[in-house]
């Protein structure tokens, strides 16, 4: 499978699987320096690979290309070990983030892949300004960033890597979520992950 159609699959399988809706978030791929990302506006059940947008790596805009086109280019230029770059809206991880505070997984897989979830605060009104330098830069230290109240941002060495990690702090979150709800999640156990 060539990587237009591997971010077809991927795109598709975070609109199935609730990280995303029909028209939400965007993903990219590098590819000979450049990068394809997903259209704006793209409806998940519907784009096909010839929809994907070609985008150099100068600061021209493309009108054609998801809107966060410039934040993936910056994610890329910060960030030599990426080759793919998701944006999700995991519910979970949103849910649990809007006080602001980065997340901590609870669990053994979410520890192991990402210690510590950065949350950063960037206003709505000047969203596009600025996130896409405040998100390379947490991206340079961190796997994976939260964008509060918008989503996540995932940087990976492959479509698969980015998607896999997507995956898993969602699920991540919602354990967490869910351990919250139940009762048996304590400061005890909180202070054990620190």
């Amino acid at each position: 499978m060539d990587n237009k159609e591997a971010l077809i699959r991927f795109y598709r399988l975070l609109r199935q699987y609730g990280l995303n809706d029909s028209h939400s978030g965007n993903i990219s791929y590098l590819h000979d320096g450049n990068f394809y990302i997903t259209p704006t506006g793209a409806c998940a059940d519907l784009v096909q690979a010839d929809d994907l947008i070609h985008c150099t790596m100068d600061d021209a805009t493309v009108p054609e290309a998801s809107l966060d086109q410039h934040a993936h280019r910056a994610i890329y230029r910060h960030n030599p070990e990426a080759r793919a770059v998701i944006h999700s809206h995991n519910p979970y991880t949103l849910a649990l983030t809007l006080n602001g505070d980065d997340f901590i997984p609870v669990d053994l897989e979410g520890q192991y892949y990402f210690p510590r979830v950065p949350v950063i605060s960037i206003s709505f009104k000047t969203y596009f300004e600025h996130s896409p330098v405040l998100i390379a830069t947490a991206l340079a230290e961190y796997p994976v960033v939260v964008v509060r109240g918008h989503g996540i941002y995932i940087q990976g060495e492959s479509l698969e890597l980015a998607y896999k990690w997507a995956c898993s702090l969602e699920q991540s979150a919602k354990l967490a979520f869910l351990a919250r709800q139940a009762g048996t999640f304590s400061d005890e156990y909180e202070k054990t992950l620190e």
